[in-house]
């Protein structure tokens, strides 16, 4: 192993077998004693090399391998092909209060926890004043963990893990721990082992996060190794592939009838029950969003269309829904002006809609007052 590395994995294959429902009656059972298990691939042929004082970022969406990946370097699980070397003492923050036991108090418990991670307890002795502060628990820390609410016991073992000391750090989806305030308390902690040194492996959907904490970012798609570099481009270049396959799931669902389009329509202005004057041109502005690439919009002033609609860009509109409307926000002008003048006094009606897939998915529509 390279003295420089901290983990070196090597042509890394990992798979599961998958083994069908237990036989109910003895027909299934004389017929499946014979079926083999199937094999899941999850991993497949990775090599990764992660030196020494590095924090990386594995990101990838649910099911990619990137969890799994993290286990195979505790060794909590063994590769079926390949190897996996580490150089330092390592600690996982996997199974947050993995140890920990309802009845016994929190202080107790913080015995029982760090010596899973292999601290004396003349260690734990000498730490227990800082883990207990780190924590924020006051007082509770004596009472049993049972009467904790979840985001104390999540606190709490947070603490624990992220004060033993060792030389490579391996986080699994933790970064949410508690409110805000004890979220920025965990990210600074871990700022704060980076600076010392220590090596860092971070799984996580949080990826600015990912971003401004690590030095690289492992894009693991489908089992394989797919992109490792600076976090912005791999984040980025994720980011996009993982919009054209939301937009091929999504479309496959539509088709099979297990989901449907949905959408957002919003007029800012003329605003509901207001004033326009007659015989003067009135401006409809507002935006519209659907996660379907092909999708009807109009506008109707008491039930007759506008024909001129033009689109407009709206980033403020991209920037909040560019998550749950992941490809469908990029690069298309969310916003629309329309005009039309009224001629008769009384009250009008403006509706802006959407449809897709030849269904109605979203609406808007406001009154105003023609004086």
């Amino acid at each position: 192993m390279n003295a420089e590395n901290a983990i070196e994995v090597r042509n890394l294959t990992k798979e599961f077998k998958v083994s069908h429902d237990g036989a109910k009656t003895l027909k299934e059972f004389l017929v499946r004693r014979h079926t083999k298990a199937e094999k899941h691939v999850v991993l497949k042929d990775i090599s990764l090399d992660i030196k020494k004082g590095e924090t990386v970022g594995l990101i990838g969406v649910n099911g990619s391998g990137k969890s799994t990946l993290l286990k195979l370097m505790t060794k909590i699980i063994y590769p079926t092909k390949g190897t996996v070397e580490t150089n330092g003492r390592l600690t996982s923050l996997l199974e947050l209060g993995a140890g920990f036991h309802p009845d016994f108090t929190g202080r107790e418990n913080i015995y029982f926890n760090a010596s899973i991670f292999g601290m004396t307890k003349k260690q734990i002795d000498d730490r227990i004043d800082e883990i207990i502060a780190f924590s924020e628990l006051g007082d509770a820390i004596d009472e049993p963990i049972r009467t904790y609410s979840s985001g104390m016991y999540m606190r709490l073992a947070f603490s624990v893990a992220i004060n033993v000391d060792a030389d490579i750090l391996l986080i699994d989806e933790i970064l949410a721990v508690g409110d805000q305030h004890f979220q920025d308390k965990c990210y600074d902690k871990l700022l704060e082992l980076k600076n010392s040194g220590k090596t860092i492996v971070i799984v996580s959907h949080a990826l600015d996060q990912v971003r401004k904490l690590c030095d690289r970012a492992v894009w693991i798609y489908k089992g394989t190794l797919r992109l490792d570099g600076d976090p912005a481009y791999v984040i980025e270049a994720y980011k996009k592939q993982s919009a054209i396959d939301h937009k091929e799931e999504k479309k496959a669902a539509v088709e099979k009838g297990t989901d449907e389009y949905k959408g957002v329509v919003f007029i800012d202005s003329p605003a509901d029950f207001s004033k326009v004057a007659k015989d003067q041109e009135v401006v409809i502005n507002g935006w519209r969003i659907a996660d379907s690439d092909d999708f009807d919009f109009s506008v109707e002033v008491n039930g007759e269309k506008i024909t001129q609609i033009d689109e407009v860009d709206r980033p403020d509109v991209a920037s909040v829904y560019e998550e749950e409307y992941a490809g469908y926000v990029e690069d298309r002008k969310l916003g629309f002006t329309a005009r039309f003048t009224p001629h008769e006094t009384g009250q009008l009606t403006i509706l802006a809609q959407i449809s897709a897939g030849g269904k109605h998915i979203a609406d808007k529509q406001i009154t105003v007052t023609v004086g």
